[in-house]
């Protein structure tokens, strides 16, 4: 199984809108990032990832699970644009935030620290374990 990171801004789309979904989940729509796209298009059910709230809060505060693979994204009619389905999971105990990552030797290689725009981007198994043990998990 692989890991991933979701980032949203929370006055969009927070951790409360996508557990509010149950777990029929939501389309991740409106990626228009090409690298965003196509670690959509590498997910397979199952795989967890991290909910992260971007701009206010700047931190992880949640486990999500894609419950369904790459599809065209319903908020565009041009066809290079594919989105997975995710449903929430459970919330970190304690929220994790971009200068805790940042402040830990362990990820200095993490996606999140050194390319905090990418709205949709792969965790290494070592930096899920770490994140979720940092998080109360």
């Amino acid at each position: 199984m692989a890991h991933w990171l979701f980032k949203s801004e929370p006055d969009t789309w927070g951790w409360d809108a996508q557990v509010a979904k149950g777990e029929a989940g939501e389309q991740w729509d409106g990626v228009r990032n090409y690298q965003a796209r196509n670690n959509m298009r590498a997910m397979k059910l199952g795989d967890q990832g991290f909910f992260y709230h971007s701009n206010q809060g700047k931190e992880i505060v949640g486990i999500v699970e894609v419950c369904s693979e790459a599809h065209p994204d319903s908020t565009t009619d041009d066809p290079r644009w594919e989105c997975v389905d995710i449903k929430a999971v459970k919330p970190l105990p304690t929220p994790v935030s971009l200068d805790d990552c940042k402040a830990e030797p362990e990820l200095a290689e993490m996606v999140l620290v050194n390319n905090s725009r990418l709205s949709v981007q792969p965790v290494s198994d070592a930096e899920w374990a770490l994140i979720c043990k940092m998080g109360g998990l």
